[in-house]
C-alpha cells in the first residue's frame, strides 16, 4: 500500500513538474503525441484484421504523421516569428494581446483529426460509437475552421 501512495505521489511531481515546465501548450502536444500513437496502433490493428496490413502502408502512416508534426512546427514557428516582429516594431500593433495562436489551433485541429480516426478504427473493431461523439468530433473540428476565417483559394488566385 504505501508503494502505491509512493507511486501517486511521485507521478503527481512529475505532472506538476511537466505543467510548470510546459503550460497548458505542452499538454495539447502529449495529446496529440498520445493519440497520435493510438491511432496508428488502432488503424494497423484494423488493417491486420482485415488482411490488409503492410509495412509500406505502415511507413505511409508513420510518415503523414512526421509531416502533421512538421505543420505544428511551422505554426509554431510562425507564432515566433510573430511576436518577434510585433516586440521588434513598436509601432505596429495589433487591437488584442499577441502571445501564440496559430500553434494551439493547429495542434487542437490534429487532435480532433487523430480522435476521429482512433473512433473510425473502434468502429472498424466492432466497437459501438455514440452518433453524438463522432458528430461532436467533426463539430469541432469545423469550428475551428471557421474561426480561421482565411480562404486559401483566393489567396492563391489573387497570387496569380
Amino acid at each position: 500500500m504505501e508503494q502505491v501512495t509512493d507511486f501517486k505521489i511521485f507521478l503527481t511531481a512529475i505532472v506538476a513538474a511537466l505543467t510548470a515546465l510546459w503550460g497548458w501548450i505542452g499538454w495539447l502536444v502529449i495529446f496529440l503525441l498520445i493519440c497520435m500513437a493510438l491511432d496508428h496502433l488502432s488503424g494497423s490493428k484494423v488493417a491486420k484484421l482485415k488482411g490488409e496490413w503492410t509495412s509500406k502502408d505502415a511507413r505511409k502512416g508513420i510518415a503523414y504523421k512526421v509531416g502533421m508534426l512538421l505543420t505544428a512546427a511551422v505554426a509554431g514557428i510562425f507564432d515566433i516569428v510573430v511576436q518577434i516582429i510585433l516586440g521588434s516594431m513598436p509601432s505596429l500593433t495589433l487591437p488584442f494581446e499577441y502571445t501564440i495562436a496559430f500553434f494551439p489551433l493547429v495542434v487542437v485541429w490534429y487532435i480532433l483529426t487523430e480522435l476521429g480516426s482512433i473512433i473510425e478504427n473502434a468502429d472498424d473493431l466492432g466497437a459501438d460509437i455514440p452518433n453524438w461523439l463522432s458528430g461532436l468530433l467533426t463539430v469541432s473540428k469545423d469550428l475551428i475552421n471557421k474561426k480561421v476565417p482565411v480562404d486559401l483559394d483566393k489567396v492563391d488566385k489573387e497570387d496569380e
